[in-house]
């Protein structure tokens, strides 16, 4: 039987470092991404993974990664377009080039990835595209993430889309949409957007950053359950075009489909007052 090989983008810390190392101990070959190899001292550790520079926003280290990954391990079956980031805020108190880094981190890293393994893909009569999404990304839940839920709404619209092209091709798409799990350094990452000379969202601003630093850890679900839905779908356990991880999750989507839209977001709003 031929070793399968999973390509995966931002895997220096987190839920990308862990589905690295699961894949490894599955078996597979990994090309593992980021932007600082460098610095690298788990991954390295694995004889089946193999660690390339990329940073997913510069499309020419896309090319050079993911012609260096094919090269290395002769097919890539499944790539996992996890590299993510987040800024929070009042949308009026974002620098211009905050609003560019979301989308570009969130959707267009994504579509550069995408763009250059199709001719890989399409030479090899099938793939998978397995994008890491959030519950932000079909359903809004915390008030100043405008900018982050563009992001993953708009990775949502565009897995969708894609679906109807490269189906006939045999190349697969699926949607993770997870939430907040033990051990992610997403809150530390965040971008806040902030000006002293504007106060008006000061109130609600540190309602949320509370919330965010504060999340108890029995109320954040286990990294390993994101990354089991991420190997399920990779090796056809599963094949749900949209896996939602995660009580919160599931409970937020359960209220959006069983709510008119103004109760819902009127609901979610109450919680902050």
């Amino acid at each position: 039987m031929t070793t399968k090989t999973v390509f995966i983008t931002g895997t220096s810390s987190g839920l990308g470092k862990l589905t690295a190392i699961h894949f490894a101990k599955l078996g597979w070959n990994v090309a593992a991404t980021m932007r600082t190899p460098e610095n690298e001292k788990e991954l390295t550790a694995y004889d089946n993974i193999k660690i390339f520079k990329l940073d997913v926003t510069n499309v020419k280290e896309v090319e050079t990664a993911v012609t260096d990954a094919i090269a290395a391990f002769g097919k890539i079956d499944v790539v996992v377009n996890n590299a993510g980031m987040g800024s929070y805020g009042a949308l009026e108190l974002a620098a211009e080039e905050t609003i560019d880094w979301q989308f570009a981190v969130n959707v267009r890293g994504p579509i550069n990835v995408i763009r250059k393994f199709l001719p890989h893909f399409r030479a090899a009569g099938g793939g998978m595209f397995i994008n890491i999404s959030s519950f932000m990304g079909v359903t809004t839940a915390v008030p100043l993430g405008s900018l982050y839920n563009m992001s993953k709404f708009a990775l949502e619209g565009l897995t969708e889309g894609l679906y109807y092209e490269l189906k006939p091709l045999n190349i697969e798409l699926r949607l993770i949409e997870q939430g907040g799990s033990k051990g992610n350094n997403f809150v530390h990452s965040i971008i806040w957007n902030k000006n002293e000379n504007i106060t008006a969202y000061d109130d609600l601003m540190n309602k949320v950053a509370t919330l965010m630093t504060n999340s108890p850890e029995d109320q954040l679900d286990d990294p390993q359950t994101i990354v089991d839905a991420i190997a399920a779908q990779a090796t056809g356990e599963s094949n749900q075009f949209r896996t939602v991880v995660g009580e919160a999750g599931n409970h937020l989507m359960g209220l959006r489909k069983s709510l008119p839209i103004e109760q819902y977001l009127d609901m979610i709003m109450q919680g902050y007052n």
